[in-house]
């Protein structure tokens, strides 16, 4: 397996205990030591569990991050988003900025992104996308 990056929705299923999602990861683990993920993918969990008030949820979470590497976002990672961002809106193409931002961070550590929305992140040139779902 290449070096890659989980995006929110991937993390979101490991958390729920998708069996196939925590299969790969295991697998992952086993040839890398961790898993990677975004600063804007431990954001977007953690408000998530935050809004739910999933305490239990929230402790998975929090020793998920324990055992592997948040990517923080740096000034050329957030320049390579806006990029992105850009040439998609002049395309007439929308997407999320926190999506750009993810796909800046992969992009820039040259990590594929783990996503279940490969429809929605196919659209930005450069990036390599994998689904841990299927």
């Amino acid at each position: 397996m290449k070096p890659s990056m989980l995006d929110t929705d991937i993390l979101s299923e490991f958390l729920r205990g998708n069996p196939k999602v925590i299969a790969n990861a295991d697998e992952y683990v086993k040839e890398h030591g961790f898993i990677n993920m975004s600063i804007i993918t431990y954001y977007e969990v953690l408000n998530g569990l935050l809004y739910k008030d999933a305490r239990k949820q929230l402790a998975k979470f929090e020793e998920f991050v324990s055992l592997n590497k948040i990517i923080p976002l740096t000034q050329r990672m957030a320049k390579v988003a806006a990029v992105i961002q850009a040439d998609l809106k002049k395309k007439g193409i929308v997407i999320g900025h926190t999506d750009t931002l993810i796909a800046g961070i992969a992009i820039t550590n040259e990590l594929q992104l783990i996503t279940n929305n490969t429809e929605h992140f196919k659209r930005i040139k450069g990036l390599t996308i994998v689904n841990w779902s299927k």
